[in-house]
C-alpha cells in the first residue's frame, strides 16, 4: 500500500510563510517518529511531504517530495497518486478538516477520523453540550460573540477565565486571565491566533494537566496510555512535552472520561488524543484530538508495539487489546526522548 503521510506545518502548509515556532517543532517531531514506525512496517511504500525550510530525517526507502510556495496543486497529485492518507494538520481555521475533504473528494482511505467527526471533536463551543450527554465532566464555557460584554460573560464564567480560539490546536492563542484587564488582552491574543473563529471563556480548573491517548475504529475505542501534561498556565499557556504512563490515582477515572468522549463523537478512527485536567477527584475533559497528538512521541516509546501499526488496525476495524507500558518515557515537544525500564511490578496493563 503506498501511504501519503501530510504534516501541514512543517510538509508545505506554510509554504512562503512565516511558521509559528511551537508548531513547527511538535510538527517535525511527529512526523518524524511517525515515517520512521510506518517505514518499519513492511509491505508499504511511504511517501512524504516537506517544505525546503524543515528537511525530513527520513529511513531508507521513504519518498520525500519537497514543496514550494508556487506547488499549489502537488498535494491533490499526491493524494491521488496514494492508496490512503494520513494527516497530521491543527485544526485552526478548520485546516485538518480541510485536508480530510480533499482527500474524501478524491476517494482515499484516511487513516485517521474523516472530515465529519474531525468537524465534530474541533467544535470547542458545541463540545460541552456533546459530553454532558455522556455524563462527561468538562469545565463550564461561554462563547464570547462579536460585540458580546466580556464584563458580564467573565461574571458567569468566574475568574479565573481560560481564553482560547474556538478552533485551535495545542496551546496556540490560549491564555488565562485573573480580572478585566487580562482578559482582554487573552481576548485579543485569541482573535489573533484565528480570526476567523470565535473566542470561548473557559473556566479554569485547577489540577494536573493529563491526556489520554487512544485508538479508534469509528464505533468503539480503546486507551493506549495516560500521559502527564508538561503545560505553563500563564497569561500566554505553552506546551513543554510530558511523560508516560502517568502513575496517577484518577488514571482509570481518566480512562472512563476520555473513553466517554470518544463515544459522544461518533467517527473518531485511529489514533485521538483526549486532554484532560485532574483534580483531587474528578478527571476534566478539556478538549478531544481527533488526529495524533505530541503524545505520541512518548506513547510509541513507552510501549513494546509499532503504535502506527495498530492505529492502522484500527482504522481497519480491529482494535487491540490495551497494551502494557515497559518503560517510563519522559518527552518534549521538540521530540526529545529520556526513557527507562519500569519495575516489574509496575507493569500493570491500562
Amino acid at each position: 500500500m503506498r501511504i501519503l503521510v501530510h504534516e501541514f506545518v512543517t510538509g508545505g502548509g506554510f509554504a512562503g510563510r512565516e511558521v509559528p515556532a511551537s508548531l513547527a517543532r511538535e510538527g517535525s517531531a511527529m512526523l518524524t517518529a511517525l515515517v520512521a514506525d510506518l517505514a518499519a512496517i513492511r509491505g508499504h511504500q511511504i511517501v512524504t511531504t516537506a517544505d525546503r525550510r524543515f528537511p525530513v530525517s527520513a529511513p531508507p526507502g521513504v519518498e520525500v517530495v519537497t514543496f514550494s510556495p508556487g506547488d499549489a496543486d502537488l498535494l491533490d497529485r499526491l493524494i491521488a497518486s496514494a492508496d490512503a492518507v494520513w494527516l497530521i494538520a491543527p485544526e485552526t481555521n478548520r485546516c485538518l478538516e480541510r485536508l480530510a475533504v480533499r482527500a474524501e473528494q478524491a476517494a482515499k482511505p484516511l487513516l485517521g477520523s474523516g472530515s465529519a467527526a474531525i468537524r465534530r471533536a474541533s467544535d470547542k463551543a458545541g463540545l460541552p453540550r456533546r459530553l454532558a450527554s455522556y455524563g462527561v465532566l468538562h469545565p463550564k464555557t461561554r462563547v464570547l460573540c462579536e460585540g458580546a460584554d466580556r464584563r458580564t460573560a467573565a461574571h458567569e464564567i468566574g475568574y479565573p477565565i481560560v481564553v482560547k480560539p474556538a478552533r485551535g490546536a495545542g496551546c496556540h492563542g490560549v491564555g488565562l486571565a485573573r480580572d478585566l484587564r487580562e482578559l482582554g488582552h487573552a481576548v485579543d491574543r485569541a482573535h489573533q491566533a484565528n480570526r476567523s473563529q470565535p473566542v470561548l471563556l473557559q473556566r479554569y480548573v485547577p489540577g494536573v494537566a493529563a491526556s489520554v491517548s487512544l485508538l479508534a475504529d469509528g464505533e468503539r475505542a480503546v486507551a493506549l496510555s495516560v500521559n502527564a501534561q508538561s503545560v505553563r498556565a500563564a497569561k500566554a499557556f505553552s506546551y513543554r512535552g510530558g511523560s508516560t504512563p502517568f502513575d496517577h490515582p484518577l488514571a482509570e477515572r481518566a480512562i472512563e472520561a476520555a473513553l466517554g468522549a470518544c463515544q459522544s463523537l461518533p467517527g473518531l478512527r485511529g489514533y485521538v488524543g483526549v486532554d484532560l485536567v485532574l483534580t483531587k477527584s474528578e478527571a476534566i475533559v478539556i478538549e478531544v484530538n481527533p488526529r495524533l497528538t505530541t503524545s505520541y512521541l512518548g506513547v510509541r516509546s513507552a510501549l513494546d508495539a509499532n503504535v502506527a501499526a495498530l492505529a492502522l488496525a484500527a482504522c481497519a476495524g480491529t482494535l487491540p487489546a490495551s497494551p502494557r507500558s515497559r518503560r517510563s518515557v519522559r518527552f518534549t515537544a521538540g521530540g526529545r526522548i529520556v526513557s527507562t525500564p519500569l519495575h516489574r511490578s509496575a507493569l500493570v496493563g491500562l
